[in-house]
């Protein structure tokens, strides 16, 4: 448990030797290897490793896109292993907000079609869709820029926009792989600065893929460290649990 939490706090994420065996040939890949973690509800941490450690196979496995090989992953105490296909898909819908490295912005929709298209696949109906894709756009600084496509936006404004699909369903866990891998310094640093209000002000559970130790002790509470799919390491980081947000929108 993490020092300085209530004990009593229920974990909104908990693995129990958990394990992801791939095999390929005649060789198997342990991409998870065992790991045991506990992240509670309104705690930001990063998973620190290099390429092949283990991380984004982890951050999979929490957000159901991905079943372990063994083990248990609890998300606000479902075990996502017993859920059917059908319930994982309404976990990833209602309960995980994603945001990637790439975008994954589908580039003949608006950018308003693209943040509503969570609340299509809930059937919200049309005129709450919009009302709500706007909130979440205008909250993320893309008010202006609803009708634009993809291709018309910088990377950072992209970024802002995956930002906002993943907000649009006010999920209570943000899964963020790499978030700022394909933009430069200063935009990375705005697209880190919102994912930490929605942690601070929102109250959001985030977890956060990353190779860059500077970026995760600027910003995450704790940090995890995996190699060859394993634990090896986790460190509360007090600093970046007393920063205050940056330029919050309310």
């Amino acid at each position: 448990m993490t020092p300085g939490l209530d004990s009593k706090t229920l974990p909104a994420i908990r693995t129990e030797n958990v394990c992801r065996h791939y095999v390929m040939g005649e060789s198997q890949i342990r991409a998870v290897d065992g790991i045991s973690i506990e992240i509670l509800a309104g705690e930001f941490v990063a998973l620190l490793g290099t390429s092949g450690s283990g991380k984004s196979s982890l951050l999979n496995l929490i957000a159901g896109l991905d079943r372990p090989s063994s083990g248990a992953v609890l998300v606000e105490g479902k075990n996502l292993a017993s859920l059917s296909r059908e319930q994982l898909a309404q976990h990833r819908l209602r309960t995980v907000g994603m945001v990637f490295q790439s975008f994954n912005l589908i580039s003949s929709m608006t950018v308003i079609e693209n943040v509503e298209l969570p609340l299509r696949f809930a059937e919200v109906e049309r005129g709450q869709r919009d009302a709500l894709a706007r909130a979440a756009l205008d909250r993320v600084g893309l008010g202006r820029r609803l009708h634009h496509r993809p291709s018309e936006l910088s990377g950072g404004e992209q970024q802002r926009t995956a930002l906002a699909r993943a907000l649009i369903n006010r999920p209570r866990l943000l899964l963020a792989d790499e978030p700022t891998g394909n933009l430069d310094s200063r935009t990375g640093t705005e697209i880190m600065d919102l994912i930490r209000e929605f942690n601070q002000v929102l109250g959001m559970t985030v977890v956060m893929v990353t190779h860059e130790r500077a970026l995760a002790e600027q910003y995450a509470q704790r940090l995890i460290f995996l190699a060859d799919g394993k634990l090896i390491d986790q460190q509360p980081n007090g600093a970046a649990a007393a920063a205050p947000a940056q330029g919050g929108r309310a």
